[in-house]
């Protein structure tokens, strides 16, 4: 019975964390994709090139989607404290 609670938690845990870690992910994968084949076609080999987009696109993404985040992030933590009194009946 407690296996079920935990693997509960530890699921919705894990799905909170893709949710909030996919749009700055996926940015940063795009930014360095589109660099990529820029580098590629021009033949430029700068190592540094890909740091600059990437680092002001996660910021951008950051500041768009930090409200959502943000709100899945607590919208999870009010459930686990206020299923806490159900977790301590059984």
């Amino acid at each position: 019975m407690y296996e079920n609670i935990v693997l509960g938690i530890a699921n919705d845990a894990i799905l909170t964390v893709l949710l909030v870690s996919t749009p700055i992910l996926g940015g940063a994968l795009l930014v360095g994709l589109l660099i990529s084949i820029l580098q590629a076609t021009t033949q430029i080999q700068e190592m540094t090139l890909v740091f600059i987009p990437k680092i002001v696109i996660v910021l951008l993404i950051m500041v768009i989607f930090g409200p959502w985040m943000l709100n899945i992030i607590t919208d999870f933590t009010q459930n686990l404290y206020a299923s806490i009194p159900q977790f301590l009946a059984l």
